[in-house]
Parts: structure tokens; sequence; C-alpha cells
């Protein structure tokens, strides 16, 4: 039986919203912000119909359509560099944890689509970041491994998209994938 979360976690986990789209305006009509904050709500990928409006809609796509690909290869890549972190006394021990984790590198894909889609390296909250910071360290997730895992996402996703066909530079994807990185980066563990 899986643990309950306690209301503090529970909030924190309600307002750790990773993602804004704060100053987009400049570049996007009102109508599509809503659209890219309605697929934020409910935490999906963006769909064929927005994405055929957006700079980089096409890259988006095929990332979103190798998603579960994507995170595979990169947690195998977490788990051969970080042996027994599923083991009892791990970091991503018990396997509801692990899983938990699994499931954050699948959103952070589908955050980092967002801002490939738009070409918008600025697809971040800071306010949403510092309390998935406080959520990180109140459940003493290993924030070695969650961006280790954001490198392995970024390196499986470029891999993916050439086993697609798909040419693209380390400059149109890289920079997207390394703002989350750098952020996740700063955050302080408490263990």
């Amino acid at each position: 039986m899986a643990p309950s979360l306690s209301p503090h976690i529970k909030e924190l986990i309600a307002k750790a919203r990773i993602v804004s789209f704060d100053g987009w305006q400049d570049q996007f009509e009102e109508s599509a912000i809503a659209h890219l904050q309605t697929a934020d709500n409910e935490r999906v990928y963006l769909n064929d119909t927005v994405l055929a409006n957006m700079p980089a809609g096409e890259l988006s796509r095929h990332l979103r359509d190798h998603a579960s690909a994507i995170v595979d290869v990169a947690r195998a890549q977490v788990l051969d560099q970080f042996p027994g972190i599923t083991e009892p006394g791990g970091g991503l021990y018990p396997e509801i944890r692990a899983e938990a984790c699994w499931r954050d590198f699948w959103h952070f894909l589908r955050c980092i689509t967002y801002g490939i889609a738009a070409q918008r390296v600025d697809y971040t909250s800071h306010t949403g970041l510092g309390y998935m910071e406080q959520l990180y360290q109140e459940l003493q997730v290993p924030l070695d491994a969650m961006v280790y895992g954001l490198q392995a996402l970024k390196t499986a996703s470029k891999e993916q998209l050439t086993r697609q066909g798909v040419t693209i530079t380390d400059e149109q994807l890289a920079p997207y994938f390394e703002h989350l990185i750098t952020s996740l980066s700063r955050f302080q563990s408490t263990v």
C-alpha cells in the first residue's frame, strides 16, 4: 500500500508548476497562449492542431510521438549510472518513488517540448521551480540522479530524432534542455 502524502506535500505538488507563458504575448496571440496553458493545465503534450501553428511544431511532434521511448532510454541510463538507486536504502526506493521520478522525466520532456515548439527558452516559472525545489527537498529526491536523467533525456531525444531521419543541430535542441538542467542543478539538497 502506498504511503499517503501529507497536506503540505500535496500543496507543493499543486504549486510546482514549472511552465510559464508570461511574456509570450509579444510572439503569440491570446488564443495560442490559451491552448498552451490548457495543455499544461491538463499536463499533456501539445496536439497536432496547436503544433501546426508553432514555429518548431514538427520537431516537438516527433519528440511527443516518441516520448515513452525517450523516457525509457533515460531511465535505463539513470539505473546504469546509479546502481542500487531503486534498492532498499537507494534514493528511488520504494518503487512508488522511482515511478514518480520516471513520471517527472515524462513531464520534463513535455515541458521542454512546449519551449521547443514555440522556440522560447523562457518556458519556465521561477515560482513553480521554487516550489518544485521545496517538494524535492521534502521528499529527499536524489537531485544528482534527476539532473543526470535530464541530460539523458537530451541525449536520447537527439538520438531518437536522428533515428527518425530528422535533421537536427545542437542549437535547435540543446538550449531547451540546458535551461531546465541548469534550473534543477541549482536546487539545494537536504541530504
